[in-house]
């Protein structure tokens, strides 16, 4: 692992642990948490991606590890230090934001907050960036590298050993779908729309270590599953497991990797304290020796696929009963679950207002939808996104 002395995205070892049998969350001692945003990098004249990761990283790097390269010459990634509070991660992210988007515009490019390119052009051999990591995953996997063109919204928690990790997944796993129904925000792709509000959400499925994580009972069984999976040949290492939920390959947390990338910091925010939430609750059954909930894979690859399709203005798999419901009912069922604990970090007010605001505007996906829908013009969906990704309230 990295130096964990590091300012880093992830709550690294020098957070308050919370390990093993003895870990609790109380008002005093609750997880701290980091979030890694993927962007967009599109022409500043035009709706067609632009390659320029490399130029714009080099100006925006400030020493710090805070930004980063992504798997495309079109994506570029912010890291936030660690944080305790909605503000503090507030603050953080529009910082990381501004300076990146003072970098694009530097090289002739737009910071968007889009989570899958909605015009693009180039031939995919192309697009990947010259690293011999990504050579490897081409010559291994060949066109499913084309769906790396694609920006989420990772969310880690810590500080965790891995034995207690692999517990929390099995806690916050039934969670997962809800998180993708708030952050759907990728209804285009190259030039079309998908009918669905996370098309991200559909096209990562297709990777072979993708999707919900599997119930998992120990450390000993993750290693087990990892070393299937490598001697398959369906994942190089650790960093493929593109589960929506993970142990992080690198940093002692739980990484939650569901959400497309938010237009709006606030519902970055939104994302981060519901998980931290879910992951404190999850920390609590852990240490009380609660089983986690015995929800069936199919009935969560059903409220994955329906949380992709319809995001939160349309319906949603109840993961305990299978029920096909308003989404906006399972959220609530979501907010119950969390309640407690979103109050007692003092989190329970960000996330009314901001669940108001996305009821009253729609999710990503529906306010992209609503921009192409006043002209009929991609350029239009485009403009709107690089807008709004750079224009957050103080």
């Amino acid at each position: 692992m990295s130096d964990p002395r590091r300012t880093h995205a992830t709550p690294a070892a020098t957070a308050t642990a919370l390990t093993g049998p003895a870990a609790e969350s109380t008002a005093g001692n609750v997880p701290t948490m980091g979030v890694e945003e993927e962007f967009l990098l599109v022409d500043a004249h035009g709706p067609h991606p632009a390659p320029h990761a490399e130029a714009v990283l080099a100006e925006a790097d400030d020493g710090r590890d805070t930004t980063h390269i992504e798997a495309t010459r079109y994506q570029v990634e912010s890291a936030t230090p660690i944080a305790h509070t909605a503000q503090e991660l507030r603050s953080h992210l529009l910082t990381l934001r501004r300076r990146l988007a003072a970098a694009a515009t530097a090289h002739g490019c737009r910071l968007v907050a889009s989570a899958t390119p909605v015009v693009l052009t180039s031939p995919p051999a192309s697009r990947l960036v010259d690293a011999p990591r990504r050579h490897e995953q081409r010559a291994r996997y060949g066109s499913l590298t084309d769906t790396l063109v694609a920006c989420g919204c990772h969310v880690h928690i810590g500080t965790l050993d891995l034995d207690t990790a692999v517990g929390v997944l099995g806690h916050i796993r039934p969670w997962l779908p809800t998180l993708i129904t708030l952050g759907a925000n990728s209804p285009f792709w190259e030039g079309r729309d998908t009918g669905h509000a996370s098309w991200r959400a559909v096209s990562v499925s297709c990777w072979p270590a993708s999707g919900s994580p599997p119930r998992l009972d120990s450390a000993e069984h993750y290693h087990r599953t990892l070393a299937d999976l490598v001697a398959s040949g369906a994942v190089m290492d650790a960093k493929m497991i593109y589960w929506d939920a993970r142990p992080s390959a690198h940093w002692p947390t739980v990484e939650v990797r569901a959400p497309d990338v938010s237009t709006s910091v606030d519902e970055a925010v939104l994302q981060a304290v519901l998980v931290r939430a879910l992951v404190t609750g999850a920390l609590r059954a852990v240490h009380d020796g609660h089983p986690a909930p015995d929800i069936r894979d199919g009935v969560l690859t059903l409220a994955r696929w329906r949380a992709a399709r319809d995001g939160l203005e349309g319906r949603a798999v109840d993961p305990h009963t299978a029920d096909l419901l308003p989404a906006n009912t399972v959220v609530d069922a979501l907010i119950d679950h969390v309640g407690s604990d979103l109050d007692d970090t003092g989190d329970l007010p960000h996330v009314e207002r901001t669940l108001a605001r996305l009821r009253r505007d729609g999710c990503g996906a529906r306010r992209q939808r609503r921009a192409f829908e006043r002209r009929g013009l991609l350029s239009d969906v485009v403009d709107h996104l690089a807008e709004a990704t750079v224009d957050q309230n103080a």
